[in-house]
């Protein structure tokens, strides 16, 4: 979700997985699995596997259940036939709304989806309505506080590693890249012992749209209804709250 900074909206995400690890867990487990089927169990050749294990070690996953799932997708058997999909649509104020989804019914997550948006303010487009409005990035986040590193520092190291940009906000660095990029650009933080507070390849707005009271609240709640769905992995929008 975009607004206020995109370390700022992770940590409000990260308050939310303690509160809710079981919905999680589950989310997770669901991309391993998905990753393993399509890619073979091995991480090293499958960057998709190796990115939802990633994510499962940093919500605290155990092994177990993780290789319980990499077996799970790469034997095909019950549970795996995971539907992938996309839906499109807008928000309040024409907000573009793009979902990822991996859904074992179709027909359920459409009725779920659907009804959450009519009830706030939002509906259903046609496919490639918004799509594209975004671009695939890769997103390094380091968080300032924690590090400490000058921004010409990390302007530096990003531009040595092949990185497109670097976002320059109050509390974090937002380092941006090319997804084929991506994996070099992290390890080169890493190797230079700089923390990397979050990483990932996500759906970048090209614009945006400011939203300010009433649309600004139902667009937030109904975000959260979103991200709250068992079968929606991602939700990507081009909304900012209007200072």
């Amino acid at each position: 979700m975009s607004g206020h900074s995109k370390w700022s909206t992770i940590k409000r995400k990260k308050a939310k997985i303690d509160a809710q690890r079981g919905k999680i867990f589950t989310k997770i487990s669901k991309e391993i699995i998905i990753a393993a089927r399509n890619g073979g169990p091995d991480p090293a050749g499958n960057m998709r596997l190796k990115a939802a294990i990633e994510k499962a070690k940093a919500a605290n996953i155990p092994n177990e259940n993780i290789q319980r799932a990499i077996q799970k997708g790469a034997g095909g058997g019950e549970g795996t036939q995971f539907e992938e999909f996309t839906y499109e649509g807008y928000g309040p104020g024409g907000a573009a709304i793009l979902l990822y989804v991996a859904t074992d019914n179709r027909n359920r997550t459409a009725g779920e989806v659907r009804h959450i948006l009519s009830k706030h303010g939002g509906n259903l487009g046609e496919s490639g309505c918004v799509s594209w409005l975004f671009k695939e990035k890769g997103i390094i986040i380091i968080d300032r506080q924690e590090t400490g590193i000058s921004e010409d520092d990390i302007m530096l190291l990003a531009v040595e590693a092949g990185a497109e940009d670097v976002k320059v906000e109050e509390d974090s660095f937002e380092v941006i890249s090319a997804p084929e990029d991506f994996a070099n650009v992290k390890t080169a933080f890493i190797e230079q012992g700089i923390p990397v507070a979050d990483a990932e390849i996500a759906m970048v707005p090209q614009t945006t749209v400011k939203l300010q009271g009433e649309e600004a609240e139902k667009m937030v709640r109904m975000i959260d209804l979103l991200e709250d769905n068992d079968d929606v992995q991602a939700v990507y929008t081009n909304f900012e709250l209007a200072d």
